[in-house]
């Protein structure tokens, strides 16, 4: 299985400056690509191919010795792959009929990675040395320790080095890391993601919401009005706009950090997870109200967004199969349509069914639950049953 470690990096205030100037000419480089590209097919209705690019690098390096010259050539056309990626998603989207996004100039602050797509070329990812004393060779930067703070198996496929603020860390793509299957467990269990509980399990077991974007408001309303005052361009704004992203950053962790815990216990206590297949994107769609009535309801909707995207479900979900397939554990994607309305005793749906957003009495049976858990109970059958399915076929 292939899997990502990724660890901070103790650079010199010299490679600092280095790695800087590094990632600096890495985004030159794909702005002229992408000017090239642009211009080409407007002047003369010419497409420009990654490979006619890839093929013009030996001639930059020869004009730029100092700059462009410095920098490995397989960092350098894994930065023309990412301009290639970025318009072969612009057209897969045109042709969908979705929003296009044409592929846009990267200014300073919205590029801060560089990769390298084969270690030993131009890059040599060494932990001989030992855990926590790990080096990373960087062509035109040199030997850059490592805080390994976890043992890296596999073998090592690809390196990137990404700019956080004032940090620097180091990523690696490993493929064959060996699965550390967990013993069975003996259990089964549904979940069901909501807004109120992160989630419910079928057992009756509600983990809360943390919240962390509710909790940090303050210190990052206070960060983002400091910066509305600022004068663009100036160091003082620099430094405000730091803040502001600052507080993002432990923001976007603390959901991480949620993320695995909850996630390795659900893993470590059951054997298959079933859980809805959900649609964030299209359930964070900004609200416009109706053509009858523009406007009605979106400042609910916009609340209802930002508490859905606070939850971090989409990270969890992602952590949650990582770590099943690391385990053994089987994870199942059910339908969500109708789970919140159908009781899990009798089976009958209705709309009456849910009373309020906690409570849940089948008109049918009479059958008496919390909402969340009888939700989940359904969808934990549906996962049984679709992996049955799966089975027999």
């Amino acid at each position: 299985m292939r899997r990502s470690y990724k660890f901070l990096l103790r650079p010199t205030a010299k490679q600092q400056a280095a790695l800087a100037g590094m990632v600096e000419d890495h985004r030159q480089l794909y702005n002229a690509a992408l000017e090239h590209r642009k211009t080409a097919y407007q002047r003369a209705g010419v497409t420009v191919r990654y490979g006619e690019q890839s093929a013009d690098l030996k001639h930059i390096r020869r004009a730029d010795p100092g700059g462009q010259g410095r920098w490995s050539f397989c960092s350098r056309q894994a930065t023309l792959r990412r301009l290639d990626k970025a318009f072969a998603a612009f057209f897969r989207r045109v042709k969908a009929g979705q929003k296009p996004g044409y592929p846009r100039f990267k200014g300073r602050g919205r590029f801060d990675t560089v990769e390298w797509p084969r270690d030993g070329d131009g890059c040599r990812w060494d932990s001989a040395a030992g855990s926590g004393q790990a080096r990373v060779r960087l062509q035109g930067i040199g030997q850059v320790k490592v805080r390994q703070h976890r043992l890296v198996t596999g073998t090592v496929k690809t390196v990137s080095v990404t700019r956080e603020g004032r940090g620097w860390y180091g990523v690696l793509s490993c493929d064959g890391v060996p699965a550390e299957p967990l013993p069975a467990a003996g259990a089964v269990t549904g979940i069901d993601m909501g807004v109120a509980s992160f989630l419910t399990t079928s057992d009756g077991t509600h983990i809360p919401t943390p919240r962390y974007l509710a909790a940090s408001a303050p210190r990052l309303t206070s960060a983002q009005r400091a910066l509305s005052r600022c004068q663009r361009g100036s160091k003082r704004r620099c430094k405000a706009r730091e803040r502001v992203a600052g507080v993002h950053r432990k923001i976007r962790r603390q959901r991480l950090d949620f993320a695995h815990k909850t996630a390795r216990k659900l893993v470590r206590d059951h054997d298959l997870i079933a859980h809805e297949a959900l649609r964030i994107a299209n359930m964070t769609r900004s609200a416009a109200g109706t053509p009858q009535a523009p406007g009605t309801n979106v400042a609910a909707k916009a609340g209802l967004n930002r508490s859905i995207l606070d939850a971090g479900w989409g990270v969890f979900l992602d952590v949650l199969r990582a770590k099943a397939a690391s385990a053994g554990r089987v994870i199942v994607e059910v339908d969500a349509r109708r789970t919140s309305q159908r009781c899990a005793r009798c089976g009958h749906t209705a709309a009456e069914n849910r009373v309020s957003q906690a409570v849940f009495r089948c008109q049918s049976c009479s059958h008496t639950a919390h909402a969340d858990q009888n939700a989940a109970e359904n969808i934990r059958r549906a996962g049984l049953a679709l992996q049955a399915a799966r089975h027999a076929a």
